[in-house]
C-alpha cells in the first residue's frame, strides 16, 4: 500500500510540474525626469484572477531586473513600486518564455510624503534602513500565526525554539505598532498573534527610543521587528482559548484576550501545563523533553496607551510558577598529569518557584527636541529547593578513595527594584545632542538553608566529616550607573565628536551565619565561624571617553577610547585581616566599520579591548570549606583580564535570485586570564585557588548559504547549507602542572524546506559534529568525538480542514560510556481538524511515539570526560481543543 502511495505521489508531482511553463521577464528602470537608474525598486507579478503573488525581485544599482518563474497562467499583472514614484502597472501575456520590456520610466509622485500609500501594496519595500514586507503577499497555511508568516519571508530564519534571525542577525525586540507587547519572550507575540490582523512587517536595526530620537545608528548586529496592525483590526476584541488532557495525567491550558482601541491596547493571558513547557504556550508544538518533569503556570497582563499626542505608557505584569522534579546520573573520568580517576554520582532534586515581574515604560516627548524615557521594574522571586546526592571516587584500580552523601533544603526570597531614566536634548539639524542616563538598582536576598551531609575520606589517614547545619543568609546589593554623552558635528552631518563620561557604583552587603546542630538544646545554636561570612564589597568605576564617528551614504566608521579608574574594596567584619582594597587603571578601546555595497549586501567589522577585574570570591583569601572534598581559597594578587576581540562579517541577500550568504569570523586573545588552580591529593580531595595565565585564545568562523526556488505558483523549495568551525587554546593547571589544550570543532549542517501550498510541507535537516582536543602534556591522551543528529518535519494539509504534523529527530552519540543510551529516535505527531469556519481546532497529539526519549550526553574538557543522563518526559497521548474569536 505504501509503495502505491509513493508512486501515486510521484506521478502527481510529475503531472503538476508538466502543467506549468517557465518565463523570464527583464527590463531597466529609470526616473522620467533625469533618466537616472532606480536601485532597490520592487518589481512583482500577481495572478490576474485572485491577485496572489507569483514572484518578485528588486532592481540592481543599474536599474536592471529579472523576473523568473513557472506558472500555469496565460497572463499576469505586472507592477513596479518605488518610494516617491507612481506605481507602474501593465498586463503581461506569457506567449513566449523570454520577454524584454526594455527601459521603463517611472513618473514622480507629486503627492509623495515621507511614506507613500498606494492601493496596490508591493511585497517588499526597501527604504533607507527599513525593510518592509506586505503580509498579504506571502502565502501561509490557514489559521497561521506571525511565526508562520516570518518563516515565509526572504532572509528570515526561525528555529524550533522561536529564535529569529534576519540575514544572519539575531532579532532581540518585537514590537506591535511600535510598542512593546508583553515580556522579552518573542514567542508570546509571534506564536499567539494571528497573521490575518497584520498589515506589514517592518525590520530595522535595534535602537532604543533615545537613540532613534537622536538619530543614532543603534546596534548594527541586532534587529527589531515591528508588526503593524491593519487599521480595521486596531479597534476590537480578539483572542484564543485552548485546553487539553492526556494519558499519564498530562494536561495543558492557555488563554489570551486582546482589547485594541486604536492607541490603547489591553492584553491578558493565562496558561499552565505539566508537559515541560515553562513559558506561555498554546501547545502548538511539541518539545523534545529537556531535563526533569516541569509543572508550570503563567499569568500576565499588558497595557499600552497614549498619554498625550507624543507621549505614551506601557505596562507589563507577569507571574510564573514552576515545579521541577529530576533524577540524574553522572559518570566522570577525571584527568591528571600522571593518572586518572573515576567519580560517579546520583542525585534527586525538587524545585518550586514563584516569580512576579512588573515593568513600566514612559516615553514623554516634551517638544521636538526633548525626550524623557523612564523605565522602572519590580521583581519578586520565591524558591524552595530539596536535593539529595550520593557521590564516590575510585582510582584506576577501582579502589574507593572517598565518598559523600548530602541532603539539603533551602528557601530563598529575592526582591528587586530597577529604574532607568534617560533624557535626550537635540540641538540644531546636524545631529548634535546631549544625553543623560541614570540607572539604579536595589536587591534583597534572604535565605534559609538546611544541610545534612557525611563525607568519608579513605587512605592512610582516614577521616569522616559529618555536618548538620542551618545557614541564615542576608544579602543586599545596590548600585547606580550614570553616564553623560555630548555629540557635536564637526563637519556637517558626516563627522561627529562624542564626549562621554560614565560613573558606576555598586555595593554588596553579605551576611551568612551558619549554625551547627547542638544535641544538648536540640537546635541549631552553635555558630560555625569557618562557614560564616560578614563583609561589605564596593566596586567604583569612572570612565572618561572620546569617540569619533564618520558617516557617509554607504559606509561609516567609529572609534572610541576610554580610560578606566576602578576601585575594588572589601571590608570583612568577621575576619578583618582579610579586608582588601585594590585600584585598577586601564585603557578600553572600541572601533566599528560598516560598508553597504548596495541594499542587498554589506560588510561589518569591529575591534574591542576590554578589561575585566577578578571577582571578589577569586580575590579574597577567605578559605571556603563548605565542600569537605574541595576547599577553595582566593588569591589577592590576581590581575584584571585584558581581552582583545575582533569580529568580521559579510552578509548578502539577492532578491532577484532569492539567495543569501551569511558569514562571520570572530577572534579573541586574553592576557592575565583568571583560571582555577586545583591540587588533588592521593585520596582525590581537592584544594582550589586561582591564578593568571597568558596565551588563551578563541577563533571561530561560520557561514551559511540559502536559496529559494519557486517551482511554480504553488510549490517552493528552499535549501540551506552551512559550516561552523572553531579552535580554542586554553591554558590551565592540573595538579600544579601548567598545560595548554587545543580544542577544534567542525560542524557542517544542511536543511531543505519543500512547501506545496494547501497540500504539504516537508523539512529534513542533518548536522554532523566533529570535536578534537589535543594536549601539550605527554601523559594526557588526545580526545575525539563525533555526534550525528538528523531531523524531519512533515506536515500535510489534505484532506481539507485536516493538518497532520510529524516531528522526527535522530541523535547518535557513539562515544558515551557503557550503560548510557548511544542513539535514539524521537517522534512526535499531531493530527488536527479545523471546524466552525476555522475558529475551532480539535487535535490529537502523541509525544515520543516510539518511547525512546533520552538526554544522554557526553561533555569533554581538558580536566574531565563526563557522561550524564537525567529524567525526561515520557510518552503520552493528548486530546486538545482550541477556539479563536474576534470582533473587530
Amino acid at each position: 500500500m505504501k509503495y502505491c502511495f509513493f508512486v501515486f505521489t510521484a506521478l502527481y508531482l510529475t503531472a503538476s510540474f508538466a502543467q506549468t511553463t517557465p518565463f523570464k521577464i527583464s527590463g531597466t528602470l529609470v526616473a522620467e525626469t533625469d533618466k537616472t537608474a532606480l536601485e532597490a525598486a520592487t518589481i512583482y507579478l500577481e495572478r490576474a484572477k485572485d491577485s496572489s503573488l507569483v514572484t518578485y525581485t528588486i532592481s540592481d544599482k543599474n536599474g536592471r531586473f529579472n523576473l523568473e518563474g513557472k506558472t500555469s497562467d496565460k497572463r499576469l499583472n505586472f507592477y513596479i513600486s518605488y518610494v516617491g514614484y507612481q506605481t507602474y502597472y501593465q498586463t503581461i501575456n506569457l506567449g513566449q518564455e523570454t520577454i524584454h520590456l526594455n527601459t521603463i520610466s517611472l513618473k514622480t509622485d507629486l503627492n509623495a510624503l515621507e511614506e507613500v500609500f498606494i492601493k496596490v501594496s508591493p511585497p517588499v519595500v526597501i527604504k533607507k534602513d527599513t525593510l518592509k514586507f506586505n503580509a498579504s503577499s506571502f502565502k501561509t497555511k490557514k489559521d497561521a500565526n506571525v511565526e508562520d508568516l516570518l518563516k515565509q519571508l526572504p532572509g528570515v530564519d526561525v528555529n524550533e525554539t522561536g529564535k529569529i534571525t534576519i540575514n544572519g542577525k539575531e532579532v532581540d525586540h518585537i514590537l506591535v505598532n511600535g510598542k512593546p507587547f508583553f515580556s522579552n519572550d518573542p514567542t508570546i507575540t509571534t506564536r499567539h498573534l494571528s497573521k490575518e490582523i497584520i498589515e506589514n512587517i517592518q525590520i530595522t536595526d535595534t535602537k532604543t527610543k533615545a537613540e532613534a530620537f537622536a538619530g543614532d545608528e543603534g546596534d548594527k548586529e541586532k534587529k527589531t521587528i515591528n508588526l503593524v496592525i491593519k487599521k480595521e483590526n486596531n479597534d476590537g476584541v480578539f483572542g484564543q482559548l485552548a485546553a487539553g488532557t492526556g494519558t499519564d495525567k498530562r494536561y495543558e491550558f492557555a488563554g489570551m484576550l486582546n482589547i485594541f482601541d486604536n492607541d490603547q491596547r489591553i492584553s491578558i493571558l493565562a496558561g499552565g501545563n505539566n508537559i515541560n513547557s515553562p513559558g506561555f504556550s498554546f501547545g502548538g508544538g511539541l518539545t523534545s523533553g529537556g531535563q526533569g518533569i516541569i509543572v508550570s503556570q503563567n499569568y500576565g497582563a499588558n497595557y499600552v496607551d497614549k498619554l498625550k499626542e507624543k507621549s505614551d505608557i506601557s505596562a507589563n505584569y507577569f507571574f510564573s510558577n514552576s515545579r521541577t522534579e529530576n533524577e540524574s546520573t553522572i559518570q566522570q573520568i577525571n584527568i591528571l598529569p600522571d593518572s586518572r580517576y573515576n567519580s560517579n554520582s546520583n542525585s534527586k532534586s525538587y524545585n518550586e518557584g514563584d516569580n512576579h515581574n512588573i515593568r513600566l515604560g514612559f516615553n514623554i516627548e516634551i517638544d521636538s527636541t526633548l525626550l524623557i524615557n523612564i523605565n522602572p521594574s519590580f521583581n519578586t522571586t520565591k524558591n524552595k529547593t530539596e536535593t539529595s546526592t550520593n557521590q564516590a571516587s575510585q582510582d584506576e584500580e577501582s579502589t574507593l578513595t572517598n565518598q559523600s552523601s548530602t541532603s539539603s533544603f533551602s528557601e530563598t526570597l529575592n526582591k528587586g527594584f530597577n529604574n532607568h531614566l534617560s533624557i535626550t536634548k537635540r540641538f540644531g539639524r546636524n545631529g548634535a545632542y546631549l544625553r543623560l542616563n541614570i540607572s539604579n538598582k536595589y536587591d534583597i536576598r534572604e535565605s534559609d538553608d538546611f544541610l545534612n551531609s557525611e563525607a568519608a575520606i579513605f587512605g592512610d589517614n582516614p577521616e569522616t566529616i559529618n555536618r548538620n547545619q542551618f545557614t541564615d543568609g542576608n544579602q543586599k546589593s545596590k548600585g547606580i550607573n550614570t553616564s553623560a554623552s555630548f555629540r557635536w558635528p564637526l563637519i556637517g552631518n558626516n563627522l561627529f565628536l562624542d564626549l562621554k563620561f560614565n560613573y558606576r557604583y555598586d555595593k554588596q552587603e553579605n551576611i551568612k551565619s551558619t549554625f551547627d546542630f547542638d544535641p544538648d538544646t536540640q537546635d541549631f545554636t552553635l555558630l560555625n565561624e569557618d562557614l560564616s561570612t560578614d563583609f561589605e564589597y564596593t566596586n567604583k568605576r569612572s570612565t572618561p571617553a572620546l569617540r569619533f564617528t564618520y558617516k557617509k551614504e554607504k559606509w561609516s566608521v567609529s572609534s572610541e577610547a576610554g580610560y578606566v579608574f576602578r576601585t575594588l574594596q572589601n571590608t570583612d567584619f568577621l575576619r578583618p585581616q582579610l579586608s582588601l582594597a585594590r585600584l585598577f587603571e586601564t585603557v578600553e578601546l572600541r572601533s566599528n566599520f560598516q560598508y553597504q555595497f548596495n541594499p542587498k549586501s554589506y560588510i561589518y567589522a569591529s575591534y574591542g579591548l576590554d578589561n575585566v577585574p577578578p571577582q571578589l570570591s577569586q580575590l579574597q583569601s577567605f578559605q571556603d570549606v563548605s565542600n569537605p572534598l574541595n576547599t577553595v581559597t582566593g588569591n589577592p594578587n590576581l590581575k584584571p583580564t585584558n581581552t582583545h576581540s575582533l569580529y568580521f562579517g559579510y552578509n548578502t541577500f539577492n532578491f532577484q535570485k532569492h539567495n543569501g550568504f551569511f558569514s562571520h569570523v570572530y577572534a579573541n586573545l586574553s592576557n592575565n586570564q583568571v583560571v582555577t588552580k586545583t591540587t588533588i591529593d592521593a585520596n582525590f580531595v581537592r584544594n582550589t585557588s586561582y591564578a593568571n595565565v597568558d596565551g588563551g585564545y578563541n577563533l571561530s568562523a561560520g557561514g551559511s548559504y540559502n536559496k529559494t526556488i519557486k517551482i511554480d505558483s504553488l510549490k517552493t523549495l528552499k535549501y540551506s547549507v552551512g559550516l561552523s568551525a572553531s579552535t580554542n587554546r586554553t591554558v590551565n593547571f592540573n595538579n600544579e602542572v601548567q598545560y595548554a589544550s587545543n580544542n577544534t570543532a567542525l560542524t557542517p549542517h544542511a536543511g531543505i524546506t519543500f512547501t506545496w501550498d494547501d497540500v504539504m510541507m516537508m523539512v529534513p535537516n542533518y548536522r554532523l559534529s566533529f570535536n578534537k582536543t589535543t594536549f601539550d602534556l605527554d601523559n594526557f591522551e588526545d580526545q575525539e568525538f563525533i555526534n550525528h543528529s538528523a531531523g524531519l518535519q512533515i506536515t500535510t494539509f489534505v484532506p481539507k480542514n485536516f493538518e497532520w504534523r510529524h516531528d522526527i529527530s535522530f541523535n547518535y552519540n557513539p562515544n558515551v560510556a557503557e550503560g548510557f543510551q548511544k542513539s535514539a529516535w524521537f517522534w512526535n505527531t499531531t493530527l488536527a481538524y479545523t471546524m466552525f469556519k476555522n475558529r475551532g481546532t480539535l487535535s490529537l497529539k502523541v509525544y515520543d511515539l516510539l518511547n525512546q526519549n533520552t538526554n544522554a550526553r557526553r561533555i569533554a574538557t581538558q580536566n574531565y570526560i563526563r557522561d550524564s543522563q537525567s529524567t525526561v518526559l515520557k510518552q503520552y497521548f493528548m486530546l486538545r481543543f482550541s477556539w479563536k474569536f474576534n470582533n473587530f
